[in-house]
């Protein structure tokens, strides 16, 4: 299999932590260069018509686009550890908190990173830096939820760490862009999280 990825990109980084806590070799890796906008030329288009990374391409030709796909279908070859779910409750309840902080803070955060950051511009072709703030706010407001959460438990979706983790924790890397840290906002048990997940083998991909 080849993974066509990039390494600061968000997703990618998702899926490169979902790989390393299944432990799982042998995987080649192609970078793609989004700035220099790699992601938009005719030969990745065959690969993914939606010019997004990351791609999973399978031995058989197969093309596998979109981080939660891409992370099933790992999970269906490697099964443990356990990131997905075991029963159809918990698979329903991680699904449910995994899409709630992609949504809510994931989302906010990429936006307001796409459109303040100089060396992004490249990739909106027009900033708009009101449009940045709204997403901003979005995003502490979501952030102060999530410490509220996490008050009460150790990881995201329960008591132990899931995919959901994942894309928590990946997101929150990517507002350091922006100086979005959860100590400076006051957010102690969400601090707390993204230290343990930050001491995870998986997190230094």
């Amino acid at each position: 299999m080849k993974l066509h990825t990039a390494a600061r990109a968000p997703n990618p980084r998702r899926v490169e932590m979902f790989i390393a806590e299944k432990g799982i070799t042998g995987i080649e890796r192609i970078e793609v260069d989004l700035l220099k906008g790699e992601h938009r030329r005719e030969e990745f288009q065959r690969l993914n018509p939606a010019v997004q990374v990351p791609v999973l391409e399978l031995d058989d030709g197969t093309m596998l686009a979109e981080t939660r796909a891409i992370s099933g279908y790992l999970e269906s070859l490697h099964p443990e550890p356990n990131l997905l779910g075991r029963t159809p409750r918990e698979r329903a309840e991680i699904e449910m908190w995994d899409r709630r902080v992609e949504l809510g803070l994931g989302f906010a955060i990429r936006d307001w990173v796409r459109h303040s950051h100089p060396a992004l511009a490249v990739l909106e072709g027009r900033q708009f830096p009101d449009y940045a703030q709204v997403q901003a706010a979005r995003a502490r407001a979501h952030a102060r939820w999530l410490d509220q959460e996490l008050a009460g438990r150790p990881f995201i979706a329960g008591t132990r760490f899931t995919i959901a983790d994942i894309t928590a924790f990946c997101a929150l890397e990517f507002a350091r862009l922006v100086k979005l840290s959860p100590a400076a906002e006051g957010l102690q048990a969400l601090q707390r999280w993204r230290d343990a997940i930050a001491a995870r083998p998986s997190a230094v991909t």
